[in-house]
């Protein structure tokens, strides 16, 4: 059930974002008076269609794309029959060039603008939520492995990023930060500043871990809350508002040190320290099989709020977006320039599913779409044949150059693009498959 739930929200969200794309085209062709003959979401074999004036609209059973067939030009479907004649007045080849770019444009600027007006959205109705650094430094962090083969330890607490100020935890952890060349941490250790360099293939090695979301955390102090009914912790005679501070005189501040501490006793029987209005008691508890007493912790870790204007919204949001096209192409330059593996870095239909939750989560949902819009956006205008971006770069010619290129190059140029946009295709989905297995 959690499989259909992620894969419902994925196949929704698809068809949202190559919807809005294909839109984008087919307005800006009516606009100008071409004839859109087909607007389909998916590819054949089709579910549904149904004709609305001159526009068949369908519904495609593969969800992985979309098109919109305009009279008289060279796209993916490689129906070059009418170019061989006169141009018709509706057709996009009769058009002038200023028109065509627009209209192969409008994908891009649709998803561009969907994706800023949900970045805008979000920042506006949650604003942010954050653990500053002054809270973050009151305890420092904890690596996991990643984190410590990075250089972290246990107890660490950042000073700067890059030798400029930061102003939450999050922004250690962005991609910004871990593609940034020559990144660096300045870390307070033991009362000295010692330097942890980002490696260039950091982002990748994360990638491929099995925490990618993280690759260090604030310790968190912590109490007990609830105490599950016929659990261990209520056995042990734990209560709420307990402190544990020992386990097998191990100390255990942080809850991060608890939780790693019990998985090591698994199945044993461990003696706790635990503190009760300001006097500390031992008890004996059994650690179940999962490395758990049964209770839920409260974090004592404190959290900023911060709540935006409409127009800081709209400031926010907007750089919040572009910042995903400019850490995508960052990550675009360093996979061109062999600083990290295409195969470990490219995410295919199968990964891309992934990032989407087993619950349905609205703000969730909807920050996802804005994230695959923009970025949706920034690969269509790559200057490759069968993209936007090929066709783009063709038009710009056409304007500064006052002529058109020839059909047959266009054609050839088509098929080249749309070869390599199949096999890019194929190498994810199988790269995909491979990593999932």
């Amino acid at each position: 059930m959690e499989k259909l739930v992620m894969l419902t929200q994925f196949l929704l969200g698809l068809s949202i974002i190559v919807g809005l794309h294909e839109l984008g085209h087919m307005l800006f062709a009516k606009l100008f008076g071409m004839r859109v003959e087909k607007y389909a979401i998916g590819f054949p074999p089709k579910i549904f269609r149904f004709k609305w004036g001159e526009t068949e609209y369908s519904l495609g059973a593969i969800p992985l794309g979309g098109f919109v067939k305009i009279s008289g030009m060279i796209d993916e479907s490689l129906d070059t029959k009418s170019l061989s004649n006169v141009p018709q007045p509706w057709e996009f080849c009769a058009k002038p060039a200023w028109q065509r770019l627009l209209v192969m444009m409008g994908g891009i600027l649709f998803n561009v603008i969907s994706g800023v007006i949900i970045f805008i959205l979000i920042v506006f109705s949650l604003g942010d939520t954050y653990i500053p650094k002054d809270e973050l430094n009151k305890h420092g962090l904890i690596p996991n492995v990643v984190g410590k083969r990075l250089g972290f330890q246990e107890g660490d607490k950042i000073i700067n990023i890059c030798g400029k100020d930061f102003e939450k935890f999050s922004d250690i952890i962005s991609p910004q930060t871990l593609l940034k060349r020559n990144g660096y941490y300045t870390v307070l250790r033991d009362g000295e500043e010692v330097r942890i360099n980002i490696p260039p293939d950091f982002i990748e090695e994360l990638a491929t871990s099995k925490n990618e979301e993280s690759f260090v955390e604030p310790l968190i102090p912590f109490q007990v809350e609830h105490i599950q009914q016929g659990s261990n912790a209520e056995k042990a005679g734990l209560q709420k508002s307990d402190k544990i501070i020992e386990v097998n005189g191990e100390k255990v501040i942080y809850f991060q040190q608890l939780r790693n501490v019990l998985e090591t006793y698994a199945g044993e029987k461990v003696t706790l320290t635990y503190v009760r209005d300001d006097i500390a008691h031992l008890t004996v508890a059994e650690v179940d099989e999962t490395g758990r007493l049964g209770f839920q912790p409260k974090l004592l870790l404190s959290y900023e709020t911060k709540k935006y204007s409409l127009g800081e919204a709209i400031s926010i949001g907007t750089s919040r977006a572009f910042g995903v096209v400019w850490t995508n192409a960052i990550a675009l330059g360093k996979i061109f320039s062999g600083q990290v593996s295409a195969s470990k870095s490219l995410s295919g239909p199968i990964k891309i599913a992934q990032i989407f939750s087993d619950n349905f989560d609205w703000i969730h949902f909807w920050s996802i779409i804005g994230f695959l819009s923009m970025v949706l956006a920034f690969i269509n205008f790559l200057p490759i044949p069968a993209l936007d971006g090929g066709h783009v770069l063709f038009l710009v010619y056409e304007i500064i150059v006052g002529r058109s290129l020839p059909n047959k190059f266009l054609e050839t140029a088509q098929k080249i693009g749309l070869a390599l946009l199949l096999s890019l295709i194929i190498y994810v989905i199988l790269n995909d498959l491979y990593n999932l297995f």
